[in-house]
């Protein structure tokens, strides 16, 4: 029978913009996703602004924002994030849910502004670390390992105003001072430490707080966010010695067309693009192929000596990657970096995105092939409409799409004999969907009785997939059957 290594570390992910809610409690500051509205399948999530005239405002989440406009928040609109799935007054209930499956590892963001309201004070918000110490002892109490993400996403108001997020290579000082203080708190209680979610997606204004969103703009800004990764890792292996340090990144397979040789290069072309945020942070330098990005897009990086030296010498000790979808390129696509169109063999979720369980497999082994590094695959699902029926949830679907997956994750770490350590599957309790902001795109094991208007009992209800992974991690994945 093909087993995963006995010691892999099962568990759940979430991020706390889409899950914690509670946003004005105890002395928590704004931060950038607190001025996302609600979207849509066909509709864009928008940030709310007051212009320079004093008039209400919005611009599509990945727009800049206009000259003289600030984020805004009314009270006559729903902010997501406000209350998301409010795990704030619901975490030892969803623990005690998650030792109940098993868990082994579970990986959370702390809310940056919970810890410095303002994102640059001299003193922490003790509340703040006062909460997240409840959350990592209650863990332990289960032996669930935590694995914390430092930044997922999200920057505090106060430094995008101030600095435009990390546009300001200010705002590098205010990151390493925040990760320095976890560290020094929780530095006997934690051993897996994310410095950052998802660095390649180059999200807008929500994601690194910057008003503009041209490529100078945003390379920079993900330029100063490598400075500050490397910084970080300096100060924790001081404090804390043996620890692990890892970075996130969104990976999706992509595959040429054709066998067009121009199909096939352009392929290549836009998997180096996405790919080169790893080659830094993991190899220790900016490849030679990004010259020829950055002169594609105009860009004009300041990169420093003492820059150079840090993004070097402290890279990372593990790479941990999302994974939900593949998708096709063509010499003509005109998409993205982290982009493709879909493929016409593959099955779609209703939101769209290509289930390519395969690709997962593929997936491991390019990155492990590139880079020798241990690897973690740190999000993966699918979002779902799920019917609550008297108190049942039926979710066949959820559990056919991770039990494929999980038997690629299984093939590509035994026969493959890829350095895999662990699975962490997105959204273990349904959260608030980064793209849409809708409660009705569901990932999780976990219902929570809240619908796209944040309204609700916020009452928790087990799946059928939360038996289902259960039995999965009882079994140390010797048992995928569905």
């Amino acid at each position: 029978m093909i087993r995963f290594p006995k010691d892999f570390l099962w568990g759940g992910a979430t991020a706390c913009f889409q899950y914690e809610g509670g946003y004005k409690e105890k002395g928590r500051g704004l931060s950038s996703h607190d001025f996302e509205t609600a979207g849509d399948i066909d509709k864009e999530r928008q940030i709310t602004l007051k212009l320079n005239n004093g008039t209400r405002g919005s611009i599509d989440y990945r727009d800049s924002i206009p000259d003289g406009a600030i984020p805004y928040i009314y009270d006559d609109i729903y902010y997501p994030s406000h209350q998301a799935t409010d795990f704030y007054h619901h975490w030892k209930e969803d623990i005690a849910l998650f030792a109940e499956m098993g868990f082994k590892v579970y990986r959370f963001s702390i809310s940056w502004s919970r810890i410095f309201p303002n994102g640059d004070e001299e003193k922490a918000n003790e509340d703040g670390l006062k909460f997240y110490e409840m959350i990592i002892d209650e863990l332990l109490k289960y032996n669930i390992e935590p694995m914390i993400t430092i930044c997922h996403d999200e920057v505090p108001f106060h430094l995008c105003e101030l600095y435009d997020g990390w546009a300001g290579r200010e705002t590098i000082g205010c990151y390493v001072n925040y990760a320095t203080t976890l560290f020094n708190r929780f530095k006997d209680k934690v051993r897996y430490w994310i410095t950052f979610n998802e660095i390649n997606n180059l999200g807008g204004y929500a994601q690194m707080g910057t008003h503009r969103q041209d490529s100078q703009t945003r390379y920079q800004a993900v330029h100063h966010m490598f400075v500050a990764s490397a910084k970080a890792i300096s100060q924790g292996k001081k404090i804390m010695g043996d620890i692990k340090f890892g970075a996130m990144f969104a990976l999706s397979e992509i595959y040429p067309a054709t066998c067009n040789p121009e199909d096939v290069f352009a392929t290549y072309c836009k998997q180096r693009e996405a790919l080169f945020f790893v080659d830094v942070m993991a190899r220790g330098s900016y490849p030679n192929y990004t010259k020829d990005i950055f002169n594609k897009k105009d860009v004009k990086l300041k990169v420093s000596e003492e820059d150079r030296n840090l993004i070097k010498k402290h890279t990372l000790d593990f790479i941990s990657f999302s994974y939900y979808r593949s998708s096709i390129v063509s010499a003509g696509s005109k998409v993205d970096h982290m982009g493709g169109e879909p493929n016409p063999y593959l099955k779609k979720t209703q939101w769209g995105a290509g289930i390519d369980p395969l690709g997962i497999r593929y997936c491991l082994n390019e990155i492990y092939d590139r880079y020798q590094k241990p690897l973690f695959v740190i999000e993966n699902g699918m979002g779902a409409v799920d019917i609550l029926e008297n108190g049942k949830i039926h979710d066949y679907y959820r559990i056919k799409y991770v039990a494929e997956h999980l038997k690629q994750l299984r093939d590509a770490i035994v026969i493959d004999k890829v350095p895999c350590f662990g699975y962490t599957m997105w959204g273990c309790t349904d959260l608030i969907s980064l793209a849409s902001g809708q409660m009705k795109k569901r990932y999780g094991f976990i219902y929570v009785d809240m619908n796209d208007y944040g309204q609700g009992s916020l009452q928790r209800y087990r799946k059928d997939s939360f038996y289902w992974y259960k039995k999965v991690i009882k079994t140390n994945g010797s048992d995928l059957t569905f």
